[in-house]
């Protein structure tokens, strides 16, 4: 895995073999751009990558393109997500051009969850494509440089390309196989759901490790603090996909009400601490719902700062905000 893709700075952060950050910027409801630089000032400190969010659990926000062209304006280094659920084939390229001409450089591809997650769920959902097929369309416009109906393009997009994982659900014995197909159509990079079951994880590993995939791909594992044990209840209750085990509730339950928070952070960094011990792990991808502040403390308690890099390319992301901040003056 050492052919450059992008070139971009969580690329090069995984191919140089240190272990990565990347954190997710929660989308305001809003058209200020002020509160997208606010949260990515707290999160470019501590992170390889700051990802944009792409109306999760079919919420609306402010779009992930949207974003992506704030943060590259002013230096950040973004990871455009991009679901299928809103979206055809022929808005998704147009998109992957547009975000690749604005400097983006890394992009996570995802089916998306259906509307009837959301708070709209009259609305009519696309899925022309899945995330698998995403990921096959973007690297042919990288690699081979046309659109899917063969018309060429002048420039291709220089993308580094990634997916979701979820090794957490059933069935247990599929996932590393339904990751092996993302790997084959194209994905460089892997950013998995909420971590809160290390045993389950390790299984997952270990199979990874067997099938090889571990060489051919970089795996994030995502990660994130819980406010309390009602929060907990209501993520894997409510949230497509996310499994946290009875003991890790419990643990939050026992907690005094004063200290749930400071708790659910620890028990974040203890997972962190524990998965970068396992072979074939890259990195982590921390997931803070409208809690970005609490990012940077989890990062610098989990032993992972200072960050790779940061003389040189901070500077240059430090003017760019300066610049940005006086023109918004």
């Amino acid at each position: 895995m050492t052919e450059y893709k992008s070139g971009s700075r969580l690329e090069r952060v995984l191919r140089s073999g240190r272990f990565a950050v990347t954190a997710e910027l929660n989308p305001p409801d809003s058209a200020d751009p002020q509160e997208v630089y606010d949260a990515a000032l707290v999160l470019s400190e501590v992170c390889d990558g700051i990802n944009a969010t792409d109306a999760s659990g079919a919420h609306c926000h402010m779009s992930s393109v949207a974003i992506c062209a704030l943060l590259t304006r002013a230096g950040y280094e973004p990871v455009f997500q991009v679901s299928c659920r809103d979206r055809n084939r022929i808005a998704i390229q147009g998109d992957l051009l547009g975000a690749a001409a604005m400097g983006v450089k890394n992009v996570l591809c995802l089916t998306g969850d259906d509307v009837s997650a959301g708070d709209q769920p009259q609305a009519k959902p696309v899925f022309d494509f899945d995330s698998i097929h995403l990921l096959r369309t973007a690297k042919i416009m990288r690699d081979k440089g046309m659109f899917l109906s063969g018309r060429k393009l002048t420039t291709p997009p220089q993308l580094f390309l990634g997916a979701a994982s979820n090794p957490f659900v059933q069935p247990f014995d599929w996932r590393p196989l339904r990751l092996a197909k993302k790997i084959e159509a194209g994905a460089d990079f892997i950013q998995s759901q909420y971590c809160f079951d290390i045993p389950r994880f390790k299984k997952f590993m270990q199979r990874v490790r067997d099938l090889g995939l571990h060489e051919k791909v970089f795996f994030l594992v995502g990660v994130g603090p819980l406010r309390s044990e009602k929060t907990a209840e209501f993520m894997r209750s409510k949230v497509p996909g996310v499994h946290i085990p009875d003991k890790i509730v419990e643990r939050l339950r026992k907690t005094p009400k004063e200290k749930k928070r400071e708790e659910g952070k620890k028990i974040c960094v203890e997972i962190i601490q524990q998965v970068r011990e396992i072979e074939g792990v890259s990195g982590v991808h921390v997931m803070a719902y409208r809690q970005e502040e609490l990012v940077a403390e989890i990062i610098q308690e989990s032993g992972l700062l200072p960050r790779p890099m940061q003389t040189g390319f901070d500077k240059g992301q430090e003017k760019a905000r300066m610049r940005k901040k006086k023109s918004d003056q």
